[in-house]
């Protein structure tokens, strides 16, 4: 077994100054909606109010957060979800992706990697963004939940994650590759598996009825029950409130956390909460607007940082 760690005290986030309604991302995005009661303007301000709140939570639980700034150049509306474009990993390498909204695109940034490669040591950056020219795609640790202690890699294809760029990371990274259907409660595919999934270190957050095929899904429950995971299910509507879109973190001291929104918080039911708390604790805070206009939540805006510090 490798004996990598599943948590992180390193994680990236970006400021999202440019932050709105994306209509590349909606027809894919079930989870987007566009609202009229707010202007652009206010949209933004709130996404960065509530960006910087969560950031200071982070801080305040001694948890390392780099805050870098999206692009001064480009709009980009969704640049607050960093994990879709970037990967670091504990064996010196990142990994960028191949993105299907071409706005998105342009939130790959050597200005970021190189303010990663200042702190962290960089054996070598592999691009998978080639595969754009065929149309195919894989949306980092959106597309992907990885078990980076048992090496599995688990991923709900869709739009957005193509089966081919899916085998390839795992044959680069060396992860068993755990690839299914998941569809949401109107049977449109879901677009990321981490609005569905989340791992920590000794739980899976999961949701069993977005799986129809029952050959399929007892094979996914069979690889977490093997890899020693307590599964915790949510429910459909549960995912609608982005209770699927949780992250476990660690601060210095090495105590771990379980990130989640003050919506996804609030979804759960007393039993789910005890059981997640015997594992880690949990901690959420409110950014109502960026799961409303964005489409995503907490998870997606905390891109881990596996990378070696240098000394």
């Amino acid at each position: 077994m490798n004996e990598a760690r599943q948590t992180t005290n390193h994680i990236l986030m970006i400021r999202p100054s440019h932050f709105g309604f994306n209509e590349e991302t909606a027809a894919s995005n079930a989870f987007q909606s566009k609202t009229d009661q707010l202007t652009a303007s206010e949209i933004s301000k709130k996404a960065m109010e509530e960006f910087d709140g969560m950031v200071r939570m982070l801080r305040s639980l001694d948890i390392e957060v780099i805050v870098m700034d999206d692009s001064p150049q480009f709009q980009t509306p969704d640049a607050v979800f960093p994990n879709n474009w970037v990967s670091f990993h504990e064996n010196g390498m990142i990994l960028t992706y191949p993105m299907f909204a071409e706005v998105r695109r342009l939130e790959r940034s050597e200005r970021i990697l190189d303010a990663i490669a200042d702190k962290f040591k960089v054996k070598a950056i592999l691009p998978l963004t080639h595969f754009e020219s065929k149309e195919q795609f894989l949306e980092g640790t959106g597309s992907m939940i990885l078990d980076r202690t048992h090496k599995i890699a688990y991923a709900c294809l869709s739009p957005r994650t193509h089966l081919n760029i899916f085998e390839k990371f795992c044959k680069l990274l060396g992860y068993k590759a755990v690839s299914f259907k998941a569809l949401d409660a109107k049977g449109q595919e879901i677009y990321h598996t981490n609005v569905m999934m989340a791992l920590g270190e000794s739980f899976a957050i999961f949701v069993s009825d977005a799986i129809r095929n029952p050959n399929e899904l007892e094979r996914i429950k069979r690889s977490l029950a093997d890899s020693g995971k307590v599964l915790i299910e949510i429910s459909m509507k549960q995912m609608e409130a982005f209770a699927g879109n949780m992250l476990q973190i660690r601060n210095k001291t090495g105590e771990t956390f379980l990130m989640m929104s003050t919506q996804a918080y609030q979804s759960l039911n007393e039993l789910q909460i005890n059981k997640i708390e015997a594992h880690t604790r949990i901690i959420h805070s409110p950014i109502n607007t960026i799961e409303l206009i964005g489409g995503g939540s907490v998870r997606c805006m905390m891109a881990e940082i596996f990378l070696p510090p240098k000394k």
